[in-house]
């Protein structure tokens, strides 16, 4: 009875929890967004459907690219089925939903702003209480964001200000400090004038006293006189020949003194001369200052700086340290410069000769050197010869061919020449086979010959300070150390670019210069040559010449027609200089304590001081077939060489002209 009771049950399917459902329609839901994405999809382009068209099989396609497809083949891409122009119809439907979709993602995609202004340009209904509040909404955001953007705008233009009055109180007491510097200056060389005024009138007054003989006589005969007066009122007997004689003495002196105004009037004319000679060369250096006044400012208040900072490190590290009065050290240095610099305008020529025959073509000198002692100096070149010539004859005999005093052939073009520092028979060649040679120029035979190097080489050296070593440079981008005393090299440094030039530091054999086809000059220590000490970076095409002016400061020069002058010390850019052309050769480059020079490609020598970056003097080669035809453009300055420690310089040029070049005023 009771089962009957319960009457009949709906049969009902358990279902999950509603948490559990909830991933399952968003996994649903996704992967038939999917699904759609897909399905609007182009199988052809696989991008979305544009210009839907639908073939007779069912598959729906871009318009362009099934026409496209039907012009090379008659089936579906689908599913291969025959297929011709003929088959396919717009598919309207897809479109539809396409654009559809198209203006969801849209929506989706766009900013508030956008939509607000989409559903007004669809005519969406809205009230005006509602498009008031819009308004008031709006005008208040603008308000802000105006007040927003004045905000930043001042705050931006506040830190400016206060960047530029930073910079420029900075400017300020820096123009201070240097104006402290040029007055201490200017007292300290009035104060030096003054010394020098006062030791030249006591001079003069001495070299008048010695000079002038009527001082001397003046004050004897004014005592002869007294006494000739006393002896008159003794003795009248002797009165007439007394008178006499002092007549006689007058006239003597009215002679002399007549005589000695005309050798002064003689000698104020020559002083006058003097004065006006050295007034022009005043003149005249003070022109070349103002030519180079900005190189100059900067020259004078580099020196004056750094010399203050080593005073104020002085007084740091010593407090018993007191400056001394007098010239300050900067100040020194730079007059020093400013001699210099203005001392020489031009350069002069005081000798010349032909290299090599008269009329052979091959008469370039890659390289000229002088000797340890300048009392010989060797060239080479294309000629396949070393000459060594004496450096006094050449100067002293006036001859336009002058006959070598030794003559070596080889069996190369010669790129370079180095003449070893301590044994003075002894030079070092590179050739265009990449051999290296050493010579014995009293022998005329080689005493060491290289070969390791497997194509040109352009550059060799000996070391200053180990007179067995020396290193080259090739082509085959490796620079290679050797000894005197081995018949191979000691150590290879692997570079990844052509070596153009090499150079010893002068001071030390473990240190080496690399000017490479890299645009970079490379400075090692041969003690760990696996990566350089330093790579100075500056030049725009290959470095074609090193060279040391001292053991710090390293000169280079490149075919971006440029020179730069670097510290070693403190890898340190010190100078670019400018002014010759060098673009495609090798022009030669040489240095001294204060100067450098180099060829150019207009056939012209070049001087620079080393503290100024436009030429102090210059100088062009002026050939025979120059005057004739007027053309220069074949020729260019191949090689030079300073004499040590001497304003006198030797150049080539690529028509085998020698020149002997002396600085002068």
């Amino acid at each position: 009875m009771g089962y009957l009771s319960m009457g009949a049950l709906v049969p009902t399917v358990k279902s999950e929890a509603s948490p559990s459902r909830t991933p399952y329609s968003a996994a649903t839901g996704s992967a038939a967004a999917e699904k759609m994405e897909r399905e609007m999809l182009c199988p052809i382009c696989m991008q979305t459907i544009t210009h839907a068209f639908i073939t007779a099989c069912g598959h729906s396609f871009c318009y362009i690219c099934i026409v496209t497809h039907l012009r090379n083949k008659s089936d579906c891409p689908c599913c291969s089925h025959y297929l011709t122009n003929n088959h396919i119809f717009p598919n309207l439907l897809l479109d539809k939903l396409l654009k559809k979709s198209t203006a969801c993602q849209v929506a989706k995609t766009a900013s508030p702003v956008e939509n607000l202004i989409q559903a007004l340009q669809q005519g969406s209904e809205v009230s005006v209480e509602e498009l008031d509040g819009l308004l008031s909404l709006l005008t208040e955001k603008k308000r802000r964001m105006e007040q927003e953007e004045a905000e930043k705008n001042m705050r931006i233009l506040h830190d400016f200000l206060h960047c530029l009055r930073k910079q420029k109180l900075e400017e300020l007491s820096e123009i201070q400090a240097d104006l402290l510097y040029i007055m201490e200056d200017i007292n300290s060389v009035e104060q030096k004038r003054f010394e020098l005024y006062r030791a030249k009138d006591r001079c003069s007054a001495k070299v008048r006293i010695l000079d002038d003989p009527t001082t001397a006589k003046l004050w004897p005969s004014l005592i002869d006189r007294h006494n000739n007066g006393s002896i008159s009122d003794a003795c009248g007997l002797q009165e007439g020949t007394a008178s006499g004689s002092l007549q006689n003495k007058k006239a003597d002196e009215q002679a002399q003194i007549s005589t000695q105004v005309l050798q002064r009037k003689e000698a104020g004319g020559r002083a006058d001369s003097e004065y006006f000679t050295q007034a022009g060369q005043i003149v005249a250096r003070k022109g070349r200052i103002y030519a180079q006044f900005n190189d100059l400012q900067e020259c004078y208040l580099q020196k004056r700086r750094c010399s203050k900072r080593r005073s104020s490190k002085q007084k740091e590290t010593n407090a018993d340290y007191v400056s001394r009065a007098g010239y300050n050290p900067g100040l020194k240095d730079f007059q020093s410069v400013l001699n210099n610099f203005t001392r020489y305008s031009r350069l002069r020529v005081i000798a010349e000769l032909r290299h090599g025959d008269l009329f052979h073509y091959a008469n370039i000198v890659s390289s000229i050197e002088f000797d340890r002692n300048d009392e010989f100096f060797a060239t080479a070149g294309v000629s396949r010869r070393i000459k060594v010539f004496e450096f006094s004859s050449v100067i002293n005999e006036p001859a336009d061919v002058h006959c070598p005093v030794v003559e070596m052939s080889t069996r190369s073009k010669l790129s370079c020449l180095s003449w070893n520092k301590y044994t003075k028979n002894h030079i070092a060649s590179s050739d265009y086979e990449g051999i290296v040679t050493v010579w014995d120029v009293t022998t005329r035979q080689s005493v060491m010959e290289y070969e390791e190097h497997e194509k040109r080489a352009w550059s060799v050296d000996f070391s200053h300070t180990e007179p067995s070593m020396l290193v080259s440079g090739s082509d085959d981008c490796k620079v290679k150390i050797w000894c005197t005393k081995q018949e191979g090299s000691v150590r290879n440094i692997d570079m990844k670019a052509n070596i153009c030039s090499v150079k010893y530091n002068p001071g030390s054999s473990i240190y080496v210069a690399v000017g490479s086809a890299d645009h970079h000059v490379h400075y090692y220590d041969l003690r760990n040559t696996s990566q350089p000490l330093y790579v100075f970076n500056g030049h725009r095409k290959a470095v074609s010449y090193v060279k040391f002016m001292s053991g710090n400061e390293l000169a280079s020069a490149s075919t971006d027609s440029t020179l730069c002058l670097w510290d070693v010390k403190e890898n340190l850019p010190l100078r670019t200089f400018r002014g010759h052309t060098n673009e495609k050769n090798f022009v030669g480059l040489t240095v001294n304590s204060e100067y450098l020079a180099c060829g150019s490609e207009t056939n012209e020598v070049f001087v620079y001081h080393k503290a100024i970056s436009k030429p102090a003097a210059w100088h062009k080669f002026v050939s025979d077939s120059e005057d004739a035809h007027g053309d220069s453009g074949s020729y260019f300055i191949s090689a030079v060489c300073w004499k040590n420690n001497s304003p006198t310089m030797l150049t080539a040029n690529s028509q085998g002209t020698i020149k002997v070049l002396v600085l002068a005023s």
